[in-house]
Parts: C-alpha cells; structure tokens; sequence
C-alpha cells in the first residue's frame, strides 16, 4: 500500500517563516502525500510552492475549539479560498455543541461548507461515544465531504490508541458515504494501520515523512 497518498502533513508552527515552509511542501511533493495541512497564514506561500505537484493544500480554519462567530468563520474561509487553499479543515463550534445547540451548530457547517470542500473537526476527546455519533450524523448532512477526529490541542492527543480506534469506529458507522480523517499522535506505521482498520480513509500526522520511510515504499 501506498501510505503517502492516505496521509494528510501537517504542519501547523505559529511564526514560521517561508524556509520552513517551502522545506515542508519540497517534503510533501518527494512523498507524494495526499495534502499538506496548515495554518491560515501560510496559505498562500504552500500554494506558490505546492504548485502543479498534486499534493493539496488543506487550511485550518478556527481551531482549537471553534469559538468564532459564523461571519468571521466565513471570512476565514473566503480568505484561504482566496489565498489557493484546495479544502479546509473546519472545526465544529464545539461548545456550542456540548450545550446542545444543534441547529446553530449544523446552520452554521450547513452554509460554510459551501464556500470550499471541507473536513470538518469535531474534537471528539472532548465528546461522549453518543455526542460522537451525532457529531459525525450532523457533519455528514452537513455537506461536508470528511469527518476528522480532532486538533493538536484535543484531549484525544493523551488517549489510548484503542479509544482513538473507538471514536474512528464510531465515525465510520454514522457517517457512511463520506470520508473519515484520523488525527491524535499517530505517529507511527503501526498506529496507521490500527487507524485503518478501524475504518479511516485518511491519516493525519506530523511523521508522513517517518511512515512512509517505515513502510519501505
């Protein structure tokens, strides 16, 4: 199997310079990986140096929890649409969420995944197994075309690779027809394989590079 091409990069560094950036997207392109996820002010710069290599240039829109207004979400994402970004990744408003504000909730996914195909963050550390299934049910009508487990700066980071398989799970079985994104310390090429089988179509981590080297391919 060819791993690159499941893996999401990430490399999301407040402050980096565009060194470090185009070292990170020449990475993307030897690797070949599916896309290279970073924060919004790096947009334009992966764009430039990501050109034409087929790697897409996902942004982070929101995180860690998605506390922005719906207009200033929708002007972030105007923004990297502007800036080259290929897709986001959204991160659901989840305290909004956990007071049970659905409807805000999901109107608010409902029009943003309009403005570009989106992956949609539910940060499902801070959610129960039920939350979990309605989060990624929600997500699904939403229009979105992945949901993903979680942010750097999750809860899920600390948990159990088996709890992290569960929420995966969990996932795939609410959300049938779209993609599902693993993300929380995976880091090695047996955390990816327990990732998949648990039924994650694409991974998320900062160690493409050391996975792809693990795999031999």
């Amino acid at each position: 199997m060819d791993y690159a091409k499941i893996v999401d990069q990430t490399f999301l560094k407040k402050g980096a310079g565009e060194d470090e950036i185009k070292k990170v997207c020449d990475e993307a392109k030897a690797y070949g990986f599916r896309a290279l996820c970073i924060y919004p002010e790096h947009t334009k710069w992966a764009k430039e140096y990501l050109k034409d290599s087929g790697v897409k240039v996902t942004t982070l829109i929101d995180a860690p929890t998605g506390t922005s207004s719906h207009q200033k979400r929708a002007e972030m994402i105007e923004q990297a649409k502007k800036d080259g970004s290929d897709e986001i990744e959204l991160v659901m408003k989840i305290d909004d969420f956990k007071n049970r504000k659905y409807e805000e909730v999901f109107d608010d996914l409902k029009e943003l995944c309009k403005i570009l195909p989106t992956k949609v963050i539910i940060g499902s550390g801070y959610l129960t197994d039920e939350e979990i299934k309605k989060a990624s049910e929600m997500v699904k009508e939403s229009g979105a075309i992945c949901v993903k487990t979680a942010t750097t700066e999750d809860p899920l980071d600390n948990q159990e690779l088996k709890e992290k398989a569960k929420h995966i799970r969990i996932m795939r079985e609410s959300a049938p027809g779209i993609l599902v994104k693993a993300s929380g310390a995976v880091r090695t090429l047996s955390d990816v394989k327990i990732m998949l089988e648990a039924g994650a179509d694409i991974i998320g981590t900062s160690s493409g590079v050391e996975i792809v080297k693990e795999s031999g391919i």
